[in-house]
């Protein structure tokens, strides 16, 4: 699938399958200059062209782009950064095969009309850039020139998206058959530009060499499961979704929450709010049902019948939220916890992961995830291996949301998302991730399904909803959204 994203061991482990199955080293050396010829050919067809070299496989990289550009009569300079050193085979090979000078990488000089193609260090780097590989870097940001990074921008670690020290940034960067970590993670992620992952060859072994466990969240991971409504169908076999609310003054995100589950497909939402707000919410809503509840056991009662409950938006930080969630998570549907009702188990995810019997989707940002998980993002190498920590350790879908949201499994299995805009950062914006979520779970989508899927489509409507968008406007995004998702699974014959 080409939404695997593989580790820089996992990418090795593929080119070997691949070499075991006839593919050369050099015959994929090959193809992956050219494809970065191609690329920067077609991008910046008119600028004189700066290469730069460095000591690896990246360098042997571009070499052959080099030779490549040269023989579509662009104007390439190339400045090597082991000039008289040592190289591997395969670029000592695209070294032989480059015809026309090349300079020592201190001899670099940069115009702001240039095109730089960057293949000084790929994705192995582990190190910050130093001496005279960090100055270049600083003159190619500095210069005003466009960039067109081989793999990953130099000074990028491709594992965990981490920036240690100068790096590149690029307008584009070819990467080779698969993206890795550092393409959809930050900071690493706004170096790159535009991400392009070109086939040279050994895309048959990705999911053989990941092991299908990580990949870049699209609809292709859940459209299949998507829970369309059948012609046979009504209200009641489409999923009851339950939405707690808040106290009187606080019943606005459950309110979105509660229209973003039927505007999914949810048959039927029924807010539960207290007494005190019970005419404020049934005067402000039409679609959704309405009642009341005085304590968890009239919660309860009132989902007994329900698929999936939403509870956390406004909810309240204080020991009823918590009550509530104590004796939902033994009531047998599905759960998806938001804000209040995971920071009022701040310190205490022992407890939690007791309490939680059923499926269970936990959305938090990371203010909320370092309260109920601490230490955890610092411990872990990645935001992937936060996230999966977390969810092994909870024993549920962990949604770490975010410009570059995680949602990993307890078994592993995670997906990145990349598809969004700054425009979701607002109030109210994660209240209708959480409903989403919700209305899917309701209709019997997976967990890790659902949390993938709506994640995807809450980006996708703040793409269409745009500059300037509040959360009410996520409502007739997400239609279109959903409508745009019908046309792809069901084309038209």
């Amino acid at each position: 699938m080409r939404t695997a994203i593989l580790a820089c061991d996992q990418v090795r482990a593929a080119e070997q399958m691949a070499v075991e199955h006839g593919i050369s080293l050099w015959a994929l050396m090959q193809k992956a200059g050219q494809a970065c010829a191609d690329v920067l050919h077609a991008e910046f067809p008119d600028r004189r062209v700066i290469v730069l070299a460095g000591p690896g496989n990246n360098g042997g990289d571009a070499f052959v782009a080099a030779q490549r550009l040269r023989d579509l009569g662009r104007n390439v300079w190339v400045f090597d950064m082991a000039h008289s050193g040592v190289r591997t085979e395969e670029g000592q090979k695209a070294l032989n095969a480059l015809m026309g000078p090349r300079q020592p990488l201190e001899d670099m000089r940069i115009e702001a009309g240039d095109v730089v193609l960057d293949g000084l260090f790929g994705a192995g780097l582990s190190r910050p850039l130093q001496s005279e590989a960090a100055f270049a870097v600083e003159q190619v940001n500095a210069s005003g020139a466009r960039v067109v990074a081989i793999d990953l921008p130099s000074g990028v670690i491709g594992d965990t998206g981490g920036v240690v020290g100068p790096a590149i940034r690029a307008d584009v960067t070819v990467t080779f058959c698969c993206k890795k970590p550092a393409h959809v993670l930050l900071p690493a992620m706004k170096l790159c530009g535009e991400v392009i992952a070109a086939e040279i060859g050994f895309s048959d072994f990705l999911e053989r060499a990941g092991g299908g466990l990580l990949h870049e969240n699209a609809p292709d991971l859940w459209l299949g499961s998507y829970p369309w409504p059948q012609a046979s169908g009504h209200k009641h076999k489409r999923g009851r979704l339950g939405v707690v609310t808040g106290a009187i003054s606080s019943t606005g995100a459950a309110r979105l929450a509660a229209q973003a589950g039927l505007r999914v497909g949810a048959g039927t939402v029924r807010l539960m709010c207290p007494p005190s707000a019970l005419m404020v919410v049934a005067s402000s809503v039409t679609s959704p049902l309405v009642s009341s509840f005085k304590d968890k056991n009239d919660l309860l009662a009132l989902t007994e019948d329900m698929q999936a409950v939403v509870i956390g938006p406004a909810a309240g930080v204080i020991e009823a939220t918590r009550a509530h969630v104590e004796a939902l998570a033994g009531g047998g549907c599905a759960l998806v916890l938001d804000a209040d009702a995971i920071t009022v188990f701040a310190g205490e995810v022992e407890r939690l992961t007791r309490l939680l019997e059923g499926p269970a989707v936990l959305t938090p940002h990371t203010g909320e995830f370092d309260r109920l998980f601490p230490g955890l993002r610092e411990q872990a190498s990645s935001k992937i291996e936060a996230t999966r920590a977390a969810a092994k350790q909870v024993g549920a879908v962990v949604v770490l949301k975010g410009p570059d949201t995680v949602v990993a499994t307890p078994d592993g299995r995670a997906s990145v998302n990349t598809h969004a805009t700054p425009f979701l950062a607002t109030a109210g914006s994660g209240d209708v991730l959480a409903g989403v979520i919700g209305g899917l779970l309701a209709q019997g989508m997976d967990a890790f399904d659902a949390a993938c899927a709506g994640v995807w489509m809450h980006g996708d409507a703040g793409r269409r909803a745009g500059p300037g968008m509040m959360a009410d406007d996520l409502d007739a995004a997400l239609r279109e959204t959903i409508a745009g998702l019908y046309a792809k699974a069901r084309p038209s014959r």
